[in-house]
């Protein structure tokens, strides 16, 4: 895989989870990276001085995501670290989840589902366009589950509008060669994905549940963003790349 030597990269929620696991992976293959962080400053700190003590570069940019002046918080702390320099490549990974019941869905947890997990994304990406190269990455962590019936209802349908911008940014910025793609996990063994060791069996039952038999490691996802963002998938844009180990891909046969 070619490297990523001379690029920038933008991480948002890049202090934990699948996002550190991606600002590590790019941070290996040679980009400097800004880790952006919420809240926890520290563990923003600490994926920095990771990268550091492997000889990669990186430094932590704060920004609640989904209050009013996000974006502009964001890229004034990209621009004190940055200057005039270009940015290479965005992942917008920062996501909230919260699964009530359908019937308890209530009027604020939609609306802070949308405003972290499609406007804010939205509107950074707006911004980041006037600063990406010709021929950048941008990369949209999704989810698997727009591709089936669950029961996460405002954050799937939060999903469904990250890939459809991909596909319509993609086509969009195809003249400047920056390609635009989406990645979509499935349960993933993170902070977010810890209530699959909240009931007796339910880690086993969704193992049982994908192809590969196992739940998703965030560097399973974060090498895949690393593909996308390197020159060998110069010739794709305007998918959706399924990084889930074939969850629910249907009912399990015997082996072949």
């Amino acid at each position: 895989m070619a490297g990523l030597s001379g690029r920038t990269a933008l991480v948002t929620g890049g202090s934990r989870g699948i996002g550190r696991a991606i600002a590590l992976r790019l941070a290996a293959d040679g980009a400097r990276v800004a880790v952006h962080y919420g809240k926890n400053g520290a563990a923003a700190d600490e994926v920095v001085e990771a990268i550091e003590r492997d000889g990669g570069q990186a430094f932590g940019v704060r920004a609640e995501l989904g209050v009013d002046g996000d974006v502009d918080t964001l890229f004034g702390g990209l621009a004190a670290r940055m200057g005039d320099a270009p940015l290479d490549i965005l992942v917008n990974n920062a996501g909230v989840l919260e699964a009530p019941p359908f019937e308890q869905v209530s009027r604020e947890v939609f609306d802070r589902s949308f405003a972290v997990n499609v406007r804010a994304p939205f509107f950074i990406t707006q911004r980041a366009v006037g600063l990406l190269s010709d021929g950048g990455r941008i990369i949209n962590i999704s989810s698997a589950v727009t591709r089936i019936a669950s029961t996460f209802f405002q954050y799937t349908m939060t999903k469904g509008a990250i890939e459809a911008l991909g596909l319509t940014l993609a086509q969009s910025l195809g003249r400047r060669g920056i390609t635009v793609n989406s990645v979509a996990p499935g349960i993933t063994d993170t902070d977010m994905g810890s209530w699959v060791h909240g009931a007796p069996g339910l880690k086993e039952e969704i193992e049982a549940s994908s192809a590969l038999g196992r739940l998703g490691q965030p560097a399973d996802v974060a090498d895949v963003v690393a593909f996308l963002a390197s020159d060998d998938a110069r010739w794709v844009t305007g998918v959706t790349l399924d990084a889930s180990g074939g969850t629910w891909l249907g009912p399990r046969g015997e082996a072949a």
